[in-house]
């Protein structure tokens, strides 16, 4: 009885870790962009999958996370610009990004 008990939460625990949306998590580290008007600004662990402003765009970004960020031209995440691995360091020239989604793979070690 007491092992089937430990087996029906084990698998219990297994079926909510998978049902959770990859939105949930967060990526680790800190991704730093300057701005034309704010200068330098940071997104510390952001989460995956959130589209977020980039206050006045971007002309240059550091992808200091372990997820990969999407960067769109658009406010709304829907114009794809480019893809910064995690560590990437880019410069914008005329087409600088007006928001970012990072996108990490979920995993059981994460």
């Amino acid at each position: 009885m007491r092992l089937r008990r430990t087996v029906t939460a084990v698998f219990g625990a297994l079926a909510l870790a998978v049902a959770m949306p990859a939105s949930a998590h967060a990526a680790t580290g800190t991704s730093s962009y300057v701005s034309p008007e704010s200068g330098d600004l940071d997104i510390t662990h952001p989460t995956n999958g959130e589209c977020r402003l980039l206050f006045q765009g971007a002309i240059s970004a550091f992808n200091g996370t372990n997820a990969t960020a999407v960067l769109f031209t658009d406010r709304g995440c829907e114009q794809r610009q480019t893809t910064m691995p995690p560590g990437d360091q880019r410069f914008f020239g005329d087409s600088i990004p007006h928001s970012v989604r990072f996108n990490q793979a979920w995993s059981m070690s994460s």
